[in-house]
């Protein structure tokens, strides 16, 4: 069995909110592994809510972009050790001129190739590694083209998205902004149902069918009471079906038709450094 360690309880009490003992007890049942102890947990009945689409990084800044016509988007991050440098006005303006030059990329290959100042941005981090003493890599690359894109930065550049609207239209602005400050908070895993992996509903499903046996529930009626938990997870994680957080009488599919009738969300992306 490996050993767990203090800074691993503390990464999955982070993660799901739940009791620092109940998050040292999942991650030794699930001998170390993170994503077994967090389906430990729920199916014990713990209400968690894991972190699911994120890139985890330790430190660093989170930018996202837009280009003119605004029907291209991209986040980058840019990865340091320590939040000191990450906080830097320097450095995040370096992550800025990186991820301005990202937008005529469409991989991240493409970008460490870019020319920077007489040299490629693989040259660069590498030459700022030396000034500032620190590790920097890009550890995102996320990009959205859609007929109308739209961006959100959380303050203190740790978490950033984009969200692609299938219409262009008066105030898509500031929808498609409303929209991505939703990302930010409510991380959802997909756009609708049809986008969540078979793998997923299996594990949630099967999720379910514990905690409905633990609370005694009669066998026969297990596949009924998991189809509509699962219909709950819909509503939770999927973005579409979320509630909005500025009207929760909406979904984002009601705020969206609201605002303009037979547009839909065609993308969206979320990076975050936790």
């Amino acid at each position: 069995m490996s050993k767990i360690t203090a800074a691993e309880v503390n990464k999955l009490r982070k993660s799901t909110g739940a009791g620092m003992m109940d998050c040292k007890k999942a991650l030794v049942e699930a001998n170390g592994n993170f994503e077994i102890a967090i389906e430990n947990l729920r199916k014990k009945g713990q209400k968690v809510a894991a972190k699911r689409a994120d890139r985890d990084s330790s430190e660093g800044a989170v930018i996202a972009m837009v280009n003119e016509d605004k029907n291209k988007g991209v986040i980058i991050s840019l990865n340091c050790e320590t939040d000191f440098v990450a906080k830097n006005k320097s450095f995040v303006n370096f992550a800025k001129s990186i991820c301005s030059i990202a937008l005529k990329c469409s991989t991240i290959d493409d970008l460490l190739s870019s020319n920077y100042e007489s040299m490629t941005i693989k040259e660069k981090l590498i030459e700022q590694t030396g000034v500032i003493g620190e590790k920097l890599e890009i550890g995102s690359f996320e990009l959205v083209n859609s007929e109308f894109v739209g961006f959100y930065i959380h303050a203190g550049n740790k978490i950033a998205t984009l969200v692609g609207l299938s219409n262009k239209f008066e105030n898509s602005e500031e929808v498609s902004k409303n929209v991505s400050m939703q990302v930010a908070a409510m991380n959802p895993i997909a756009l609708n149902e049809e986008k969540v992996s078979k793998e997923i509903i299996e594990k949630e499903i099967e999720i379910a069918k514990e905690q409905l046996k633990a609370e005694g529930k009669p066998e026969a009626m297990l596949d009924n009471i998991a189809k509509g938990k699962l219909k709950k997870f819909f509503k939770d994680y999927t973005l579409v079906n979320q509630s909005y957080i500025k009207d929760n009488k909406l979904s984002i599919k009601n705020y969206i038709e609201s605002e303009n009738k037979g547009c839909t969300i065609t993308d969206f992306k979320r990076v975050a450094l936790v």
